[in-house]
């Protein structure tokens, strides 16, 4: 519950942040910023995405005891990848004082970045050991200093300097003091270096990680990409609309998926190692389920509620390109979050992570394909489409590779039906409410669209969402058993 709960805070304050930001930059600086962010974001992935990815697989609270230098080679490949990128941060900031003076040069906006990667990069790594330990109060500390400290840095940083470049070091220096706070509880016991055993530890990691980053690599310059083909045709201030109504999207789409996979992921490697690889397959398979039950309604409610959203929330000058944008990323980001929290899960608990990276290759080539068709045809718009039909195109690949041939995987089907019946009825439920004033259509849609969605979970225990909640809420009262699976 402290994950889900730490999760709910930071959805909350990094939506608020985002449209602050937005609303004090203007739409022209915050498409800068919009382009700059998705590059630290890039550089963050190729650099240590394979690291966090590593920490979930292979740390644990048995691993931090018995097996020390798993630990020590995270540590130490984060510690040298840290320093290089600070080193290219600071000479990319003394050739910008030279070269172009200026907080809004190029030079300036590439350290900038750096440091949001570098920030970003750290404290992901430790919010993921916290989680492999499922010590869920620290990692709940961890969200609230993080949330706490950019939200007062970088909105302070946007109302006294307002440009882009000040908001980035914001963001990665708000982040790096977040662990600084909490690092002696974040410790592993002192144990000796084992060199050969570090070595082995990086092969591991590298034959593990590599195709994942790679294939996330792919997936973070696609927004990239984009934003840069936006901005080359419509300018700054369009690639800002753009970048709002995406990270709107995709935030209101995956945010309860990364908080599932936390939890899920873990559970799975847990099975893994106290059941076998059978059972942990098993496990992804009910996790891939209640994925789909939980973020089916999140997309479909987004949409209902999305008119009334831009009218009450999204700053005036974003208004009209936002909710056009929005509306067609709502699949392609719902995608995404099919491949991130259902699909790859199965390719991980399995050690076999190369198909991802066919997946994402076809996914760029389909999104490439629709930036050299479909805007010169439907204008701006033709990007957001391009960029929706290149992530339907990578998640088709992926589930047909692991749900088909000699080791395909036995989803729960009807789960997966249900809740897209479910889904269904709850939006055509929702549909007259999408034309009625803006304030009461989200008070009326939010709680009806949960209570319509709830009732028939209830009625069908879809994924097994009912069993859960009983053995949650009413043990207390009935002693109700925990369904197999939940911890």
């Amino acid at each position: 519950m402290a994950v889900i709960a730490a999760f709910v805070l930071n959805a909350g304050l990094n939506f608020v942040l985002g449209l602050l930001i937005a609303q004090l930059l203007g739409p022209a600086d915050f498409g800068l910023f919009a382009l700059a962010t998705a590059g630290a974001i890039v550089a963050n992935t190729v650099l240590f995405e394979w690291l966090r990815l590593s920490a979930t697989r292979f740390y644990s609270t048995r691993v931090r005891h018995d097996e020390p230098w798993i630990r020590q080679g995270l540590d130490r490949a984060y510690a040298v990848l840290t320093l290089g990128l600070l080193g290219a941060a600071f000479l990319s900031a003394a050739l910008g004082i030279v070269v172009e003076p200026g907080p809004e040069g190029h030079l300036a906006i590439a350290a900038g970045a750096a440091l949001a990667a570098i920030g970003i990069g750290i404290f992901d790594y430790h919010a993921a050991l916290a989680r492999a330990r499922f010590d869920g109060g620290l990692y709940f500390r961890l969200v609230a200093v993080k949330n706490v400290l950019s939200f007062v840095m970088m909105a302070g940083a946007a109302w006294f300097f307002p440009q882009p470049v000040w908001v980035l070091a914001a963001a990665g220096i708000s982040q790096a003091l977040a662990i600084a706070f909490l690092h002696r509880p974040l410790r592993d016991p002192v144990a000796p270096r084992q060199r050969v055993r570090l070595r082995e530890t990086w092969r591991l990691f590298v034959a593990y990680g590599l195709p994942l980053i790679a294939a996330n690599a792919i997936y973070q310059l696609l927004p990239f990409i984009n934003r840069g083909s936006i901005a080359a045709h419509g300018g700054l201030a369009e690639a800002g609309y753009f970048a709002l109504a995406a990270d709107v999207t995709t935030r209101s789409i995956g945010t309860l998926g990364t908080a599932l996979d936390l939890l899920l992921f873990q559970l799975a490697v847990r099975v893994e190692e106290h059941e076998g690889r059978e059972a942990a397959e098993r496990q992804v398979a009910r996790n891939t389920g209640v994925v789909v039950a939980l973020l089916l309604p999140c997309a479909v409610g987004f949409w209902v509620v999305l008119p009334a959203l831009q009218a009450l929330v999204v700053p005036e000058a974003f208004r009209g390109p936002f909710a056009a944008y929005a509306g067609l990323m709502v699949p392609g980001f719902f995608c995404l979050a099919m491949m991130n929290f259902a699909l790859n899960p199965i390719f991980q608990i399995r050690r076999r992570t190369r198909p991802v990276i066919a997946a994402a290759l076809v996914g760029l080539l389909v999104n490439a394909a629709g930036l050299w068709v479909l805007p010169q045809h439907l204008g701006s718009e033709g990007v957001a489409i391009a960029q929706t039909l290149g992530l339907a195109a990578a998640t088709l690949l992926l589930a047909l590779r692991a749900l088909t041939g000699r080791d395909r995987l036995a989803l729960p089907w009807w789960d997966i039906l249900a809740a897209g019946i479910a889904s269904l009825a709850m939006a055509l439920c929702l549909q007259p409410l999408r034309h009625i004033e803006p304030a009461r259509c989200l008070a009326l849609s939010i709680p009806l669209g949960m209570l319509i969605y709830a009732a028939l979970v209830w009625i069908f225990d879809i994924a097994g969402l009912r069993a859960h909640a009983e053995a949650r809420f009413g043990r207390g009262v009935s002693g109700a058993a925990k369904p197999a699976g939940a911890d």
